[in-house]
């Protein structure tokens, strides 16, 4: 189940390249890559927080049923919540 809001973590830096990005966890040495789809969600993450508003900007950009939008978001969260790299957040 997707969060409904997270954040970045702390100690996490991140770099775009091109249309992909590059995501570590300085504290713990998590490294991650993104691909371009990836790098849109992190982006979306970061900026508007609200997952399900990332939701829908995805839907917008992309021609993808919302269920697989969810579910695609949700196992990237999950994986970004497990490295550090996102944390939820409570801020309103």
């Amino acid at each position: 189940m997707l969060p409904p809001r997270v954040e970045i973590g702390d100690s996490v830096i991140f770099q775009k390249l091109n249309d992909e990005a590059v995501l570590l966890n300085m504290s713990n040495q998590q490294y991650f890559g993104l691909n371009d789809t990836g790098a849109r969600m992190w982006d979306l993450l970061v900026t508007l927080g609200d997952t399900s508003e990332v939701v829908s900007r995805m839907e917008q950009d992309y021609a993808v049923p919302v269920d697989t939008l969810t579910a695609d978001l949700e196992a990237l969260v999950q994986e970004l919540l497990d490295a550090g790299l996102l944390r939820q957040s409570s801020t309103i």
